[in-house]
């Protein structure tokens, strides 16, 4: 498939090196500039664009790029077809978005950026930590294999996400709607505890809306007490053991 990713941080890069390696087409933007994107995130045969050339004549659309930024992306969506994949991986953290009233007030995070973008999306990638990303690929029908969930509302997006998905060696599991994907926002039983397939929908069911932004906000006060500040990345062992701790 021909994809364009918005985006060159923890997640952004793996999905370009893991997506160019299982034969996509992939083309990657920041708002840097194609300079300034390193030859390890095109080490698989990646190539680096500006974000305008990022999102024309592509048949996804990843969105790699903090929460709040992604309403700054809607006009250069406007003349992407509406039949394009579009895919967010971000998660709403708001000692680092600023707090977002619609969000603050109970909205899920992915129905307020498909309000923000205008068009459909599809949900994917926001629940596995980076190293776990980067460390813990495993193939297809490995037992311990990670499962990770994914959210759409239309057919075409859910199956072309969960596609993807295993692609980069994870297990795709179909959580359900938009509307339900709040099971997969930060604070839930299933987000960054690197679950299998066969722990994911129990996982799911057992989330607790009212609950999610206390255990959130406990995990990054915990992670900045012990790391100094609430934006680094804890190794892909130490994450995953706290918010099993804090989530489930």
């Amino acid at each position: 498939m021909k994809i364009g990713i918005l985006g060159t941080g923890n997640i952004g890069k793996t999905l370009v090196q893991r997506l160019s390696a299982a034969g996509h087409d992939v083309k990657v933007a920041n708002s840097r500039g194609p300079d300034s994107i390193g030859a390890d995130v095109l080490s698989s045969g990646g190539r680096a664009v500006t974000v305008e050339d990022a999102v024309v004549d592509v048949d996804v659309v990843i969105l790699s790029i903090p929460f709040s930024k992604l309403p700054a992306v809607a006009p250069l969506l406007t003349a992407v077809p509406e039949q394009t994949v579009v895919i967010d991986t971000s998660n709403y953290y708001p000692f680092r978005d600023d707090q977002i009233e619609a969000v603050e007030g109970g909205q899920t995070e992915s129905l307020w950026v498909a309000e923000q973008l205008g068009r459909p999306i599809a949900k994917a990638w926001n629940a596995i930590g980076s190293a776990s990303f980067v460390d813990k690929s495993k193939p297809a029908g490995d037992p311990d294999r990670i499962a990770i969930p994914i959210a759409a509302d239309r057919e075409e997006d859910r199956r072309v996400t969960l596609a993807l998905v295993e692609d980069t060696g994870l297990d795709a599991f179909d959580a359900g709607s938009l509307a339900d994907s709040w099971r997969q926002q930060p604070g839930a039983p299933v987000y960054c505890t690197d679950l299998t397939r066969a722990e994911m929908g129990a996982a799911l069911t057992a989330a607790e809306r009212d609950r999610l932004p206390k255990r959130r906000d406990l995990a990054v006060a915990v992670i900045t007490e012990r790391m100094g500040d609430g934006t680094s990345n804890p190794d892909a062992d130490y994450l995953p053991r706290l918010n099993r701790a804090i989530y489930m």
